[in-house]
């Protein structure tokens, strides 16, 4: 079946388509290297990193001084900027303590909004003891619990899944004559049962709001829609979706669209993917850069090359800009099946775009070159990522460990596994079992008995008290 991409202005169809701990590891940088980064790419990311360095160096400066009881009269907007900026980079130990600080400010004023955002924050962070015992202080510091702290409350409990404390919130919110749960409560306690895979509660949460009179939102159908498409339950989705339709109310929307071509796209069922894609547009929802990069993705991952350029060259003629989520699924695809070259192309193509290569570009750089055995070129990579300012992520360092680890450099994949540090970049048990592996290829039995107890005995013990 052919793909039929629709002109939004006449529905016309177009047819398609152990060593010592380094800040990094050193590599000196080599003028020809196969894959340069041109300085003036660098210029945008040097002011987001030293944004990033700012609020580092905010937050820390603030919370050295919530560990003193002397601080009791600080700058407003400092504590207050330095609170808001730990929230929303889900720092939870770094928000905890600046809000204690906070309360100990005489100019503080107890918020239910502030106790609703470091809830939800919480919630991410899946700390549902810490979320308790913040539940707790609100009611001590005089406040009563509004809509939205019980509803935060509900989804850290939710996506921890602790549904009977979830459950239980909801109905303590049943007794609260503000605070009665609303569609957003139960968008949200739905949402935690599709992260946590519990599909047998969507129907019973549907069926009390029914009961309650509490219609279904076009959120609320997203996301049942959204859940039901990424486990694979096809039938449910597309029967969600019949009844969003038919509701007259709620009718779908671009989100709605993204979730259920990308589900069909996940598992390879191309022919529905642009069956929907034509019924969506025909619906007069038009597609975005993200729907397109759904469909780059879909069509890469069967292999359907000639489709994922036509995809492209439409994005073009169209004037759709392509993201550097566009090309880091090129890239990763070309890269996945081996086609170093095509690879390379789109990598440097990005560039001269004027897009600056990310952690996740870099990251399907080293898988690729790895695959194939080209470890000189990995290190090519590691140079350019030196000689950056780009921002490393866990994932990062986990597929280099590995690729190091499988080439046997011992040494080397050490020096970054202590480089994550330096890095910020919590090792996970990725981290660990890559080195794992490598260790035991080597004979290096002790080590990685050794790294095994450290994976043990590291897991998440941040339960610190409020």
């Amino acid at each position: 079946m052919e793909l039929n991409l629709i002109d939004p202005a006449n529905l016309r169809f177009f047819s398609t388509i152990h060593p010592r701990t380094p800040k990094f590891p050193t590599i000196k940088s080599s003028k020809n290297d196969s894959i340069t980064t041109p300085k003036g790419l660098q210029k945008s990311s040097r002011k987001e990193l030293s944004r990033i360095l700012r609020t580092e160096a905010a937050i820390k400066n603030i919370e050295r001084k919530a560990n003193s009881n002397k601080y009791n009269n600080l700058n407003p907007k400092a504590v207050l900027e330095a609170l808001d900026d730990a929230i929303k980079g889900n720092n939870w130990e770094s928000a905890l303590k600046i809000f204690n600080l906070l309360r100990k400010q005489h100019w503080y004023v107890p918020k239910g909004q502030t106790y609703a955002k470091l809830l939800v924050m919480l919630g991410k962070c899946r700390q549902p003891n810490q979320a308790s015992l913040l539940f707790e202080i609100m009611e001590s510091d005089g406040l009563q619990p509004t809509i939205d702290v019980y509803t935060a409350l509900v989804g850290v409990y939710g996506f921890s899944g602790l549904f009977d404390k979830a459950f239980r919130t909801v109905d303590e919110m049943k007794s609260v004559s503000d605070c009665k749960p609303d569609v957003y409560t139960y968008s949200i306690l739905i949402k935690c049962c599709a992260k946590q895979h519990r599909f047998d509660m969507i129907g019973q949460i549907l069926a009390e709001m029914s009961y309650l009179g509490i219609q279904c939102s076009t959120v609320t159908y997203n996301t049942v829609i959204d859940g039901y498409g990424k486990a694979g339950l096809f039938e449910l989705m597309e029967n969600t979706l019949t009844n969003m339709i038919e509701s007259g109310t709620c009718l779908p929307d671009i989100f709605t669209f993204n979730s259920v071509i990308g589900a069909f796209g996940n598992s390879r069922q191309i022919e529905k993917v642009e069956s929907w894609f034509d019924q969506f547009q025909l619906m007069g929802i038009k597609p975005d850069v993200m729907t397109f990069n759904i469909l780059i993705k879909s069509y890469g991952k069967v292999g359907m090359y000639e489709k994922m350029g036509s995809v492209l060259d439409f994005m073009k003629k169209r004037f759709y800009s392509a993201t550097i989520v566009t090309y880091n699924i090129v890239i990763e695809t070309f890269g996945k099946a081996g086609n170093i070259e095509k690879m390379e192309d789109y990598f440097l193509k990005m560039k001269h775009l004027g897009m600056k290569p990310n952690s996740t570009t870099f990251c399907s750089l080293v898988s690729a070159y790895s695959t194939s055995g080209l470890l000189n070129k990995v290190d090519s990579v590691m140079r350019q990522v030196e000689n950056s300012d780009v921002v490393l992520d866990t994932p990062f360092f986990n597929c280099v460990i590995s690729a190091y680890g499988r080439a046997g450099n011992v040494e080397k994949m050490v020096e970054l596994f202590l480089a994550m540090g330096d890095r910020k970049c919590k090792p996970d048990n990725i981290t660990f079992a890559s080195m794992i592996q490598a260790y035991q290829a080597q004979g290096m039995t002790e080590a990685a008995k050794e790294l095994e107890i450290k994976m043990l005995t590291t897991g998440d013990s941040s339960e610190e008290k409020l």
